[in-house]
Formats: structure tokens, sequence, C-alpha cells
């Protein structure tokens, strides 16, 4: 069929076009960002899920309805090799410059630009373009500790959104990728605007260590924040997310052929996505039907197998990809980290550093105590298509 009309979108963050399966989660972030505009309290949220569940595609469109409520908004992929402190100034300088446009909201933005430069000064930000040419405000923001300087810098953006009638919502992405100290400082930082009635929220996407990390930062993070579980869509919700779009085209596909795109990709919205994309491109004529199917799915984990997965495996050390090898070959996880050190012949103690390693890498994580397991749905089939017996 015309790929020029193919409906699927499969790609990182990639809003597809039918988002099923996560009304409540929607709901939810458009209720708390309503909320807070009226200086009524709600939890920010920390979506928590795997690799391929749509957790960028949810903070993309949370952010969207934010703009749409009035909120100014900032967003942020937390990478392994930047500190948040230098995330955050050009952010917060961007909302401050809004805000200082507004009437109402000048002076109280004028601090905020004071506090800000105090905090690059602090931490030795390079500002390049982005240069402030006010005074720094003694004592805010400009201690040098990250928890303290966060939190000034928060309250003052908190301040200046409120005088205008505006709230500020930040969304984080990959907040697996924070340091302890980082995400002790954001979560602080949540709690003074939370206790000052400020209109600050804080969206957070990352993988499901994420909340244990919260809760080894700061104990009182399960309170501040609510942790929704981003998983596979249900039957009903992967059928709808590939029906419907192909239908909203004026085509249409077989259910037998529905039914074996949900099962091959096990609910997992970006599969959904390559597989739909792909039986798109393959049919000749509506509608869709099982051969299609079967060819899509060849031509769907090619595509994976190039780019979904290999761009993760590449990034492991041959030690580490020794150990995840070692993973797959057990079956399908969860896995103790007891077999997957016996099947190597090595200690688990000794081991430990190099499992430690692979998690801060966000490739696998620990579900329960003396568990593991990989964080890309898959990827151990990955795995044993193309790394074992080799």
């Amino acid at each position: 069929m015309d790929p020029v009309r193919n409906p699927f979108a499969p790609g990182a963050g990639s809003q597809p076009p039918e988002l099923a399966g996560r009304d409540e989660i929607i709901s939810n972030a458009k209720i708390a960002l309503q909320r807070v505009l009226l200086g009524k309290h709600d939890r920010s949220q920390v979506l928590l899920g795997l690799r391929g569940t749509g957790k960028t595609v949810l903070l993309n469109k949370i952010e969207q309805f934010a703009e749409e409520y009035g909120h100014l908004t900032a967003f942020i992929e937390a990478p392994e090799d930047k500190p948040l402190a230098e995330l955050l100034y050009p952010k917060v300088h961007h909302v401050l410059r809004k805000l200082s446009l507004l009437e109402n909201a000048k002076d109280k933005a004028f601090l905020g630009m004071r506090a800000l430069r105090g905090f690059a000064s602090a931490f030795n930000i390079k500002m390049g373009d982005i240069s402030l040419s006010v005074d720094p405000e003694p004592g805010t923001a400009d201690s040098g500790n990250l928890e303290y300087d966060v939190g000034d810098l928060f309250v003052r953006v908190g301040e200046a959104a409120k005088v205008s009638g505006k709230a500020w919502t930040l969304l984080i992405d990959e907040v697996q990728y924070l340091s302890e100290e980082e995400l002790g400082a954001l979560i602080v930082a949540i709690h003074r605007v939370n206790q000052r009635q400020l209109p600050v929220m804080l969206f957070g996407a990352g993988l499901p260590q994420t909340a244990a990390l919260s809760g080894k930062a700061k104990s009182y993070a399960e309170r501040l924040f609510s942790y929704p579980s981003i998983g596979p869509l249900d039957a009903g919700s992967a059928t709808l997310a590939i029906r419907q779009p192909i239908e909203e085209e004026g085509e249409r596909i077989s259910e037998t052929a529905l039914k074996m795109i949900v099962e091959r990709t096990k609910g997992y919205p970006y599969f959904l996505q390559e597989w739909g994309y792909q039986a798109w491109n393959i049919a000749d004529k509506s509608p869709i039907d099982v051969e299609d199917v079967r060819n899509a799915s060849q031509a769907a984990l090619r595509r994976l197998d190039d780019g979904f997965f290999r761009v993760r495996y590449d990034r492991l050390t041959p030690k580490e990809c020794e150990y995840v090898i070692a993973m797959a070959e057990l079956g399908k996880g969860p896995y103790r980290s007891s077999d997957v050190a016996e099947k190597l012949g090595e200690n688990v103690q000794t081991l430990g550093p190099r499992r430690a390693k692979i998690i801060h890498k966000g490739m696998i994580y620990s579900p329960a105590h003396g568990d593991i397991d990989f964080t890309v749905p898959m990827f151990e089939d990955f795995l044993r298509r193309n790394h074992l017996h080799k």
C-alpha cells in the first residue's frame, strides 16, 4: 500500500497515531496540571517502564497539555556525562526570560535571574551565548551545595510563575542517569515549592529502578511523587493501536493478522509501531493479511536488530557483552545473579562491579533482590539470534 500514507511512526519518542491504553495516566497528569494552577497541591510524577513502552511519548504529551493549560515548560534528557546544573541553567533561563516579559512578573523574574547568575557561578557553568547581565543575589542559589541551590532556584521560578498566574513544569527523561546527589536535589526542590504552595511540577520518566533510586536519595520521595508503571499494552489496547490508524486511512486488516501482530510484539508500543509500519508497506492491497504480517515480522526484526537492539549492545564492553549473553543463554528472565555467575564460572561478588556498570548503562535492572533482567524487551531474543554459539 502507499508508503506515503503509512500511519505508523516507529522512532524514539515519536508520537504514535493512536495513544491507546494510557488514558488513566494522561487523565491524572491533566488533573495535576490544572490543580497546581489553582494553588492546590498535587503530586509530581515519574513514569517507570522498560525501553520501548512509550515513556518519552507520554512525557511529550504531558508537556503539550501543560502548555495548553498555561504552564511554561522545560524538557531535559538526562545524559550519563553531563551534570544536572548544566542541564538546568539554559532551561531555567528560558523560562525566566518568558516570565520577565509579563508585566506582573517582571520583578520576581528579575530576582530569579539574579539567583540563576549566582547558581551559574557556584557551579562554574560556562554560560556561552546565554549570559546574564545582572548581579547575583548573595546567599541565594550560590552555596555550591546542589541540594540547597536547586531548591532556591525552583522557589524563585515558582514565585515569578505564581504572580503571573502561570505555572512551571519541568520534564526530565532518562531520570535513572541522574546521580544520587542530583536526584536528591530535585526531590528537595519539589518539597520546598510544595511547602510554599508554588506552581511548580516535575514529570520524569525512567527505567524501573528509578523509584528505588529516588527512595535511596530521599526517603520521603514516595510521598512527593507518584510512580505510574508504563508496561506493555493489554490485548484490547494493542489491537486498537494497530486497527484504528489503518481504518482512519480507509484501509483494513484481517482479525487473524491483527492477532498475530499483538502476539509477536507482546503489546510493546514501540514494537507495535514497527510491525504496523512494516505490514502496511509490505501489503500490496487492503486488507493486510497473515502473509503480510509474516513477511513484516522478518523486516521488523531486521530493523530492530540493526537499530533498536544494536545501538544498545554496542555500548557494552566485551566483558559486559559476555555477561548479558550468559543471561540470554539461561532463557527468559528475570535471572538470578548467582545463575549468571555460575554460567560464567565466576564468583557473584567478583561480578558485582561488572553487573553494576551494566545497570548504570541502563541495559539491565534488578526487579527484586538477587534478580536481574533486561530493560529492553525481547533483548534476549536478539542475543540468541545474533550472538549465541558464535
